[in-house]
């Protein structure tokens, strides 16, 4: 039995329902959802494929031009573009992973292996900085090497460097691209990016390196090769750092701050309560608990959820996924609703009507009519009116005495067709003995030999008070009701 006090929730059929634009049509907002999630898949692994194989072309363009020209700067740095197309790929399988959809033992989706996949580019550019630093001084205390590389490496080194340029140029394209394609937050793309720019530092080293080796001065490229690596270092600790929040599940205070804001201005929000947030690769996910107006619908609650879901998603950048919880509250709603709403609760009770409060003395006081089964006996009915009482006094202790009055309820079929003509007769003469009715409208009467419904239209005088029309009524009922077994009696009075 639900106490009145429990939760309900809003919750997304398919993760592009929460997703900025609104929700989607049943059906498809599913394959919305799921093409703009594969368009975006496709992207990552498109761009990081490309940044792959391009770096992966400098490796051996290096790597055989310093051979040919006993170039050893540029066999050193072939050996890093080597070890770039390592980490690429690492962060390609990485994306790749990222983008399965969720399973049952991953229910957030995989995207905190992008994440994963982050941290480790990020640790392999902070090595490589570190070989960078350390190479630096050690060579500082190295004699010059006896052979100068020439024009040849310098054009290898030429050709890295247009690679490099091509990768950053493609790699921050992909970062900035529109909500189509929209690669923000792609932890794994910025891990490349960050490759791709310490690549065309270390291959502009190696050519001034090599140039000044050339030129007689051999101290020129190492203080630029220290510098660099101190620079690398810098980059690669601050993206190891942004991965493991995300990877913790830090989320931006000012971010929970601006959601529940956002939540509270939605129409029909009272207020709200926890916001709990974090990130799994691009998506940010959301859970937020609303409280409601105890007495409102469950298709107004549905209505005011998915206004806090689209309003909150407008506010988060990238993907979003919100899920809304819904709770009542009762204060300000008059407390016959509320009377209403923990009645309908109590299992057994089949119906509630006209629910009374009145003041006397101070002390407020109840009374409804509820209806149970017919068949049942007093014993049991009587209950189910102490349950109800019980939850009234424990929900709303103010309340000085609540007064439950038992009514049967007769459940009709809802496939009642048989009109029976007999009974339309008979009907006909228990009405004429009323003189109050001036006239007799429609009468249907339907049965199916084991319940009765019965409508009929009735005209009154229109100046009699309602109160002697409502007790006429119930005796025409019960006359009526006289030797018919789970009869249900509705008598519509008209003026005239």
């Amino acid at each position: 039995m639900n106490d009145g006090d429990g939760r309900g929730d809003a919750r997304a059929g398919n993760s592009s329902d929460n997703r900025k634009g609104g929700r989607q049509p049943a059906g498809a907002g599913a394959g919305v959802g799921a093409g703009r999630a594969n368009a975006k898949a496709n992207n990552r692994t498109r761009v990081l494929y490309m940044s792959l194989a391009a770096i992966f072309s400098a490796f051996v363009v290096e790597l055989v031009l310093g051979v040919v020209s006993n170039s050893l700067a540029l066999i050193t740095d072939s050996i890093h573009a080597l070890l770039d197309c390592i980490v690429t790929a690492v962060l390609l399988i990485a994306t790749r992973m990222a983008i399965k959809p969720p399973d049952a033992e991953h229910t957030y989706g995989h995207g905190k292996i992008e994440s994963l996949g982050g941290m480790m580019g990020g640790i392999a550019i902070f090595a490589i900085a570190c070989f960078f630093i350390y190479e630096s001084l050690h060579r500082f205390q190295s004699p010059p090497p006896s052979v100068l590389p020439g024009m040849l490496a310098i054009a290898g080194g030429l050709y890295t460097i247009g690679v490099d340029v091509f990768r950053i140029v493609l790699l921050k394209r992909s970062l900035k691209a529109g909500p189509g394609t929209s690669l923000s937050g792609s932890t794994t793309v910025k891990a490349d990016l960050y490759h791709a720019m310490m690549d065309l530092g270390s291959t502009t080293v190696a050519i001034i390196g090599i140039y000044l080796a050339y030129t007689g001065t051999h101290q020129g490229d190492l203080a630029a090769a220290l510098i660099l690596g101190g620079l690398l270092a810098v980059l690669s600790v601050k993206l190891v750092h942004k991965t493991a929040l995300d990877l913790t599940d830090v989320i931006s205070p000012e971010m929970v701050s601006k959601v529940r804001g956002v939540a509270n201005g939605t129409d029909g929000v009272i207020m709200t309560g926890s916001v709990l947030m974090r990130r799994s690769g691009g998506t940010t996910f959301a859970d937020i608990t609303v409280s409601l107006r105890g007495d409102s619908s469950f298709e107004r609650a549905h209505e005011i959820s998915a206004g806090v879901e689209r309003n909150v998603a407008e506010c988060i950048p990238g993907d979003a996924s919100i899920t809304v919880h819904f709770e009542p509250d009762w204060s300000g709603v008059p407390p016959d609703a509320r009377i209403l709403d923990i009645a309908r609760r109590v299992d057994g009770v089949k119906g509630v009507h006209n629910v009374n409060t009145r003041m006397t003395k101070g002390k407020t006081y109840a009374d409804l009519h509820v209806m149970v089964d017919s068949e049942v006996s007093l014993q049991r009915a009587h209950a189910i009116s102490e349950v109800v009482e019980s939850d009234i006094r424990r929900q709303m202790p103010y309340i000085e005495h609540t007064t439950v009055h038992l009514e049967p309820f007769t459940n009709v079929p809802r496939n009642l067709e048989a009109e029976d003509a007999a009974l339309n007769e008979k009907i006909r003469v228990i009405l004429e003995g009323y003189p109050q009715i001036r006239a007799v409208g429609r009468i249907i009467a339907l049965n199916d030999k084991s319940a009765f419904k019965i409508d009929i239209d009735c005209s009154f005088d229109g100046a009699l008070p309602i109160a002697e029309v409502h007790g006429l009524t119930s005796e025409i009922e019960r006359a009526i009701a006289e030797g018919l077994e789970n009869a249900v009696i509705t008598i519509h009075p008209e003026p005239l």
